[in-house]
């Protein structure tokens, strides 16, 4: 699997929306976990390997002198110095790349739900706290996180298992719908993988209604806006892979269709924001 890059995400990584006196810290928490999902995901590499790897990562962050290998995590340590923000996020993240070094399966969709709190709940926990925001925004904050990581595991189920042999989708949707992870390798979902999806598409669409009272609740007029345009592209492509299948080709949305629910996200949060409160 190519590695990526802040431009190959589907959503924005420290877009304009953001203060520019933050985004260096966005992209250094970014450039974190980019650094630490490709350890998780090198082939070429043990479980244990990774695992040690993973276990440097974590002692820079905490304070241990960085070698040649570390500059990431220096580089994370010193962002986190400079904002003031903890580095529990960071180490939350390392849970799940130790996960992802060491397993390939999840049972059922509690225990991807758990995964995500780890891999997806900790990015928005990071901004949040980048941005001095209170921790009421965190339930939303942590369903949208995890409808955005679930929505990226659909797109890439296929690549995900014929490159690394990991199925992030539940195994028992798969068995409730008769089909069987092997079918990932298939170049077109059977009809049991598309109902699968949509099964998920269903519980995600839910994590999007949680997540829909966040944007509202944030302080910082840009981040408002930055959680809105997300909330909007995430409910675009949950659309989109309705309709397309992820296993014959890629999934995503283009610049118009990007642009379309930016400006829809914004537009719904100023209608939000125009509505009167209701008088007692």
């Amino acid at each position: 699997m190519a590695e990526k890059t802040a431009a190959d995400e589907n959503f924005p990584v420290g877009s304009p929306l953001i203060k520019a006196a933050l985004r260096p810290h966005v992209h250094a928490f970014y450039r974190f976990a980019r650094a630490a999902d490709d350890i998780a995901d090198d082939r070429l590499r043990s479980p244990a390997e990774k695992l040690a790897r993973l276990d440097r990562m974590a002692r820079v962050l905490d304070g241990d002198k960085p070698g040649e290998a570390d500059p990431i995590a220096a580089a994370m340590r010193a962002s986190l110095a400079a904002t003031g923000v903890t580095a529990a996020h960071c180490h939350d993240l390392l849970v799940a790349f130790r996960r992802d070094a060491t397993q390939r399966r999840w049972a059922d969709w509690d225990a991807l739900m758990d995964y995500c709190r780890w891999s997806a709940a900790p990015v928005g926990r990071q901004l949040l706290d980048l941005h001095g925001e209170s921790a009421e925004c965190r339930p939303a904050s942590d369903a949208l996180c995890a409808a955005l990581q679930v929505l990226n595991h659909l797109q890439d189920q296929g690549e995900d298992y014929r490159a690394l042999d990991r199925v992030y989708v539940p195994l028992d949707l798969l068995a409730a719908h008769g089909t069987r992870a092997e079918d990932l390798a298939y170049r077109r979902s059977t009809p049991g993988l598309a109902a699968v999806r949509h099964a998920v598409l269903d519980r995600t669409d839910a994590l999007l209604a949680t997540a829909a009272s966040l944007p509202p609740m944030i302080r910082d007029r840009r981040l408002r806006w930055e959680a809105a345009v997300i909330l909007a592209m995430g409910e675009a492509l949950a659309r989109r892979l309705r309709g397309d299948d992820p296993l014959a080709g890629r999934v995503a949305l283009g610049k118009v269709a990007s642009l379309v629910a930016a400006v829809s996200g914004l537009a719904r949060l100023t209608r939000s924001a125009a509505v009167p409160a209701r008088r007692s």
